[in-house]
């Protein structure tokens, strides 16, 4: 079992940065891909980045693509997505996904997911 907890959302001026961080509990964490995904208000939920269990391989929306940047250290069992140059449409509830493979987790499959943490990017 894992549990995410995701922390760090806001509100924030177009232009600006926001860090989000989740923190996951068990002892399997680092074998585990992790993700994060984001749903704006009626829309569905989309795929933002992703990082393999080593943290060497890490996937990007094109959205986000030279913007997000993705991480995790799995000695503090947390994973980061460090988020510059926001978007007012980057404005929705990220969520923390956690899965057994980087495909899962990429498809929206993963077996793990946090409750959620609002970003507000203001024009």
């Amino acid at each position: 079992q894992v549990q995410l907890v995701e922390s760090g959302g806001g509100l924030v001026q177009a232009g600006g940065s926001l860090r989000l961080s989740c923190a996951a509990s068990g002892r399997t964490f680092s074998s585990y891909a992790m993700g994060w995904f984001r749903q704006a208000p009626g829309k569905e939920r989309e795929f933002v980045a992703a990082i393999a269990w080593s943290g060497g391989t890490r996937y990007y929306a094109d959205s986000v693509k030279g913007r997000f940047t993705i991480s995790r250290d799995n000695a503090k069992n947390t994973v980061n997505l460090q988020m510059n140059s926001l978007k007012p449409e980057d404005t929705a509830v990220y969520y923390c996904a956690a899965g057994v493979s980087r495909a899962a987790v990429i498809s929206g499959t993963g077996d793990y997911w946090g409750q959620g943490t609002q970003v507000t990017v203001s024009s």
